[in-house]
Formats: structure tokens, sequence, C-alpha cells
């Protein structure tokens, strides 16, 4: 048997009803970052590898789809983030002085699912903010992807904070391969207390009690207070903290209504985030549903430094997870070559109906569209007529 329909593993095809929702979202969510201000970009799916690797941490080429070019046979890479060219085009494009905000929304390539049910082609919808190194930004950028979870939807947000500087302030002075640093994040992480202390054996005393100290500190915003008691008292240490209160006080008092919680030790993406993390949690998905944070370096390989702040999220995973929209309301119309009956056809699509012409011998035929009225004729003319 023929196995030619037979597509790869976590790979999919999206079918009408789903490909409807996500396409809905899609326009929504871009409407709702152009009302904050931000301009559409629409980067290539494939480019250098070097420039897709730049900036964005460890871990990332595994990731990527290689091929070679044959026009110019440079290794060139399907893309598996789209932070690193929207940086590149900021940088060195765009080029201007200001704030520049920018969305997009595009598929990416991932060599290997993020979990067990999760694509390899993820839909990723993201939003970055450069310019600006201030609060300001952080908070603007927060309060946007609250409000797209909100546009889809979503209920019982958690939204979980941390600080990839905690972690460089308590190793301050300490240089570490970056294989064992690769590994300490991974433990912090994951809260294994074996490992962090085999780990941390060799450290000064205050710097082990510090990194022991970190994956017991989670929760809520007392976990900040005793941060303040059980870490050092480092420049770097004391700026998280402080930012992290002033960020968590103004997001209570605009979304009340979303949880927010500290988990200082989850330190994923730190090559990569240089401040404030954060990650959103939603009723029925055990993994984030969104991610972003404070990424200052990721436009220096570009020749260019700039404060940035962002999040992406993946449109599929979010429709998943969205209350399902009901089916857009049509017309129903014969098929004729009555030239009377499709000029009134076109007169409703140039309204913005959908009219679903019934093809003959389909007249029983179920479609995706809820079609609540129908066009008749009434003597001489067309009339829309409600089932």
């Amino acid at each position: 048997m023929s196995s030619a329909w037979l597509l790869p593993e976590h790979i999919a095809d999206v079918l009408p009803s789903q490909a409807r929702r996500i396409e809905e979202l899609r326009r929504e969510l871009l409407d709702m970052a152009r009302g904050y201000g931000c301009e559409l970009v629409i980067p290539p799916l494939l480019e250098h590898l070097d420039s897709l690797l730049s900036g964005t941490g460890n871990g990332s080429e595994i990731k990527l789809f290689k091929l070679v070019d044959q026009l110019s046979g440079r290794s060139l890479g399907l893309r598996a983030d789209t932070t690193p060219q929207v940086a590149r085009i900021d940088a060195h494009l765009l080029n201007r002085r200001g704030v520049t905000r920018l969305c997009y929304c595009g598929p990416v390539a991932h060599t290997r699912p993020d979990g067990l049910n999760t694509s390899r082609e993820p839909l990723q919808f993201g939003v970055e903010v450069y310019g600006h190194a201030g609060l300001e930004a952080d908070l603007e950028v927060h309060e946007l992807a609250l409000d797209a979870l909100q546009r889809a939807g979503l209920r019982h947000v958690m939204l979980d904070l941390g600080d990839a500087r905690l972690l460089r302030g308590v190793l301050d002075g300490i240089e570490l391969p970056s294989a064992t640093l690769e590994a300490l994040t991974a433990a912090l992480a994951s809260k294994d207390m074996g490992v962090l202390s085999e780990l941390t054996r060799d450290m000064p005393a205050s710097s082990r009690e510090a990194l022991l100290a970190l994956p017991t500190l989670f929760g809520g915003r007392e976990v900040l207070l005793l941060a303040a008691q059980r870490l050092p008292d480092h420049p770097l240490v004391r700026a998280a903290l402080a930012d992290l209160d002033w960020l968590a006080r103004h997001l209570e008092a605009t979304h009340p209504e979303v949880q927010l919680g500290f988990d200082l030790a989850d330190l994923q993406g730190y090559a990569y985030y240089t401040g404030i993390r954060f990650a959103a949690y939603a009723a029925g998905c055990s993994d984030a549903v969104l991610r972003g944070g404070r990424y200052d370096e990721v436009g220096a390989a570009f020749g260019r430094r700039r404060p940035a702040v962002g999040f992406s999220l993946d449109l599929k995973t979010l429709v998943t997870l969205a209350p399902s929209s009901p089916l857009r309301a049509a017309v129903r119309a014969p098929w004729s070559d009555d030239a009377a009956l499709r000029r009134a056809v076109r007169a409703l699509r140039e309204q913005g109906e959908t009219v679903v012409c019934v093809l003959p011998g389909h007249e029983h035929e179920a479609d995706e569209f809820d079609c609540d009225r129908e066009l008749v004729r009434e003597h001489t003319a067309w009339v829309v007529r409600t089932l």
C-alpha cells in the first residue's frame, strides 16, 4: 500500500475548521498589535545559517533544519525562531534611533518537537520593542501579551516571572565552563537538588548557599522579600528584585484577573535573556503558552546593540486551548445561469456576505458554513430569506 499520504512525525495538515479559527485569531492579534503601534514585518523563511544563529543562545543550532544554497554554496537554515531575523531588520535595515515596535506571524520549523504533543512547524506570532531600556517597555510587552491571551478567550491565566540577572549576580566572579553553566541552569530549572549540590560543591560558601536557595524561591510576592534575605546583596540581584516588584505592582493594578507567580530558579533561555523573563500558563496545558522577556544583546551580532524586549507564542497551540468559535453565518444560493441571480450573488459578496452556491447534485451536503439564509426568487427578483 502506498504511504504517499503520510506526513513526518509531529507534522500535520491544518483542516478547514481549525484553519478558520487560526486565521481569525491571527488577524485579531495582528490588529491588536497594530493598536499598540506595532508595525508588521515578514522575514524570509530561510536565510544564511550564521545569521539565524546570531544572538540566540546555546542549543539553537540543534533545532535548525540545514541545507546548502545551490546558488552560492553557502549553508542555509530554515528559521526555528523569528526573533533573530526581526533583530536583524531593526539593526541593519530600519536602523532607527528611537523606539521601534515590530510584530510578525509566520511558520517556523524545528528538527525536534518541544514536547510529546507539540508540532515541529509552529505558527509563531510575536512582538518586539526596540530602543527603550526602561521598565515601561517591559510593562507594555507584558500587557500586550496578556491582551493576546484574553483575545483568544483564555481564562485562569497564570504569569510566571523571573530574572536572568539573579544568577549572574550570584555567580559574579566565578568562571564556569559553558557545559557546567548549562548543566547548572538545567538543574535549577528542574529543581534537582542532588545534581545542584554536586555542581556547586567546590564553589565559595556564599554562592553555594544562594544557588541551593534558588529552587526554593517560588510562589507569590512574598518570594521577593525572601529572596532579598537569602541571596547576596549584589547590585544585579537588588536591581532584579526591585524591577520584578515594580512590574508585579503595575500588572496587579491593570490585570487583577491574572495570577502572578515567581520562580526565581526557572532560567530557561539564560544565555539569551538579559533581564526579566516571563511565561504564561493556562488551564488545560502543562507547558507555557507564551514566553518572553528582555534580551538586550540580540542585535549585537548585527552590529547594533539595542535594548529589546518581546514575546512569542504558537497560534496552533493557542487555538487548541481557546473556546470554540461559532460557524460563520452564510447565505445559501442555488446554481443557475440566470444573470440576475449572478448579479445578486456578486452584490451580497461585495457587502461582505459569504454566499455558498450549491452546485447541481449537491443540494443536501453539509459544509463549514452556517447557512442561516437563502437566496430565493420571488416574482422577478432574487431576495434573501431567513431559513
